[in-house]
């Protein structure tokens, strides 16, 4: 529980509700953060293997597996075996991967801007006055 008396707490947990309401914002029914966050490495790095996926998500190999498989049988993602290391498998996304993460980028696009509108032009001026700050924290 969070109390006046512990300032620091009460922003970590406010920032925590702020990310909270834009990983809501999503495409796709029954998609795990798990397996997004799946997605959104391979939107942005390319095809790669399980075993580097499993490092960048910082979850086990055989649960890296388990969100592949869902992701495969649900037509998002591909795995092709490697053309020079038959023991190396690489994943990529599909085109219906693809249209989920423009969706999801969309909608939380869309209600972080519907938020922004609603506020009020000093409240906006104050939230762009910590960018800076909240950069250096998400980058760290």
């Amino acid at each position: 529980m969070t109390t006046a008396s512990d300032p620091d707490e009460e922003l970590r947990v406010l920032i925590q509700k702020v990310a909270r309401r834009i990983r809501a914002e999503r495409g796709g029914e029954g998609i795990t953060d798990t397996q997004l966050g799946v997605l959104w490495q391979l939107e942005t790095h390319g095809r790669t293997s399980p075993g580097v996926l499993a490092e960048r998500e910082r979850v086990s190999p055989p649960s890296m597996n388990r969100s592949i498989n869902a992701l495969e049988a649900a037509g998002l993602v591909r795995r092709e075996p490697s053309e020079t290391d038959a023991r190396q498998v690489w994943v990529s996304l599909t085109p219906a991967g693809d249209d989920l993460i423009a969706e999801t980028r969309r909608l939380r696009t869309a209600w972080f801007h519907r938020q922004l509108d609603a506020l009020e032009p000093d409240e906006r001026a104050a939230l762009e006055a910590v960018r800076p700050v909240l950069r250096k924290l998400a980058d760290s």
